[in-house]
C-alpha cells in the first residue's frame, strides 16, 4: 500500500495505519531527513530476520540502526553513556546522524545473538518521528538501497513502491527522499569518531 502522508503536518489517522502495521510485525518503508528507510517493530525477531535477509546480513547481528523519537528511550538499550556523548548526541538530534554505542544485554535478547552495539537515530522529520512515537518502541532500520550503480539511493517514493511493494505492507509517500545517507559517528570508545561522512556537520 502506498500512504501519502503530508511531511510538515501529518495526519494522525495515516499515522495510526502504520502504526497498527507495524504492531502486527509488518514491514514499512517510510521518509527520514536523509535517505528513504525500511524498517520494522525491534518485537518482532521474523520481521527482523526478513531484513536481513533481504540486506544480506546475519539476523543475530545486524549492522542496522534503530529509529527513535527522542533520547527518552535510548537507555533502555545502552550501557551507561558518558555524560560528553550525551551531549554530543543531544546536541546533533534531531538530524542526521547515526551514533554507534556499547548495547547492554537486552540486545542480544532481542536478536538471539551477541550483538554488543546499536547505532541510534533520531531524524528531524516529522512522519517517522511521530510513528516512533505512537508506536512506543524503537524501529529497526536500514537504508533503502537502488540497484543503479551509479544513483545508490532510490528518492522517488512511486519508484520504490514499484519495487518493494511485494516486500513492505506499507510504503509512505512524504515526498522525495535525499540521495544522501547520514553521517555515522563511533562513540563505543568514549571519543566520538566519524566512519562515514554524510548528510550533516557535526557540532562538537
Amino acid at each position: 500500500m502506498l500512504l501519502n502522508i503530508h511531511p510538515a503536518n501529518p495526519d494522525y489517522k495515516q499515522i495510526e495505519k502504520v502504526v497498527n502495521s507495524l504492531a502486527k510485525g509488518e514491514i514499512v518503508i517510510y521518509p527520514t531527513d536523509t535517505v528513504y528507510g525500511m524498517g520494522c517493530d525491534i518485537r518482532f525477531p521474523k520481521s527482523i530476520e526478513r531484513i536481513a535477509k533481504l540486506k544480506g546480513v546475519d539476523p543475530k547481528n545486524p549492522r542496522l540502526s534503530f529509529i527513535f523519537a527522542d533520547l527518552s528511550q535510548i537507555s533502555k538499550y545502552t550501557r551507561p553513556i558518558d555524560n560528553h556523548i550525551f551531549k554530543l548526541i543531544k546536541r546533533n538530534t534531531p538530524g542526521p546522524f547515526t551514533f554507534l554505542l556499547n548495547a547492554n544485554n537486552l540486545l542480544p535478547k532481542l536478536f538471539k545473538g551477541q550483538k554488543k552495539t546499536i547505532g541510534i537515530r533520531i531524524p528531524d522529520c516529522n512522519i517517522v518521528k511521530e510513528v516512533v512515537r505512537s508506536l512506543g518502541s524503537p524501529i529497526l532500520s536500514t537504508s533503502v538501497h537502488d540497484s543503479d550503480e551509479i544513483v545508490e539511493y532510490t528518492t522517488d517514493p512511486e519508484l520504490i513502491h514499484e519495487k518493494y511493494n511485494k516486500i513492505a505492507d506499507i510504503i509512505i509517500n512524504g515526498g522525495y527522499g535525499k540521495n544522501e545517507a547520514s553521517t555515522i559517528v563511533d562513540c563505543t570508545s568514549g571519543e566520538p569518531e566519524i566512519i562515514r561522512q554524510g548528510l550533516g556537520i557535526l557540532e562538537y
